[in-house]
């Protein structure tokens, strides 16, 4: 087929990659009841004046299934680090002895679980949204290739059918990752 088409369907296809790993990124942040590092990937401190993301001022680690251990590089950052994490949406309370904070991550209610399904599904459709949206750009560019004669209606029926493919297999991505999701939340 054209080459042109060939390049506006692969910059699609990475466009569309990119909207499934943000949000798979997104749905790293919602707490599961698990300690897992990336549930502070949100919060930012302020560090003399700057507001700066919480993994460049401490190394952030999983001892153990229901703990984080947060450990300031620089140790008079501990109360704006505490502070951060007291202001976060994440319901957790730090523990300070000093040299480390530790997080002790709660079980989750039944009704706060049917939230966080709430939050998830919400992420997941706006990763759909947004891969919609890069099938309407891609296709709008090669129908104005179609309509500048540069390509035949052939092709262009061949571009959209392909492009189609890829949505729905991105789709089908996203929705994936939501079922597993939604499984790692509601499993107690």
């Amino acid at each position: 087929m054209n080459e042109m088409i060939e390049e506006f369907i692969a910059d699609g296809r990475d466009r569309m990659d990119k909207a499934v790993a943000t949000c798979q990124h997104e749905f790293n942040t919602v707490r599961t009841g698990r300690a897992s590092t990336a549930l502070l990937d949100r919060i930012t401190v302020d560090y003399y004046g700057t507001r700066t993301p919480l993994k460049q001022l401490a190394n952030i680690s999983t001892p153990e299934a229901r703990l984080l251990v947060v450990t300031p590089y620089d140790k008079s950052a501990m109360k704006e680090i505490e502070h951060a994490i007291l202001e976060s949406e994440l319901g957790l309370n730090p523990n300070n002895d000093g040299n480390v904070i530790r997080l002790a991550i709660p079980e989750l209610t039944e009704e706060r679980r049917r939230e966080l399904v709430k939050v998830v599904k919400g992420l997941a459709e706006n990763a759909r949204v947004a891969v919609r949206n890069v099938r309407r750009h891609v296709l709008q560019d090669i129908k104005d290739l179609q309509k500048g004669g540069e390509i035949s209606e052939d092709e262009l029926h061949w571009a959209e059918d392909e492009m189609q493919k890829v949505t729905d297999a991105h789709t089908e991505k996203v929705d994936e990752m939501l079922k597993h999701k939604e499984e790692e939340i509601l499993e107690v």
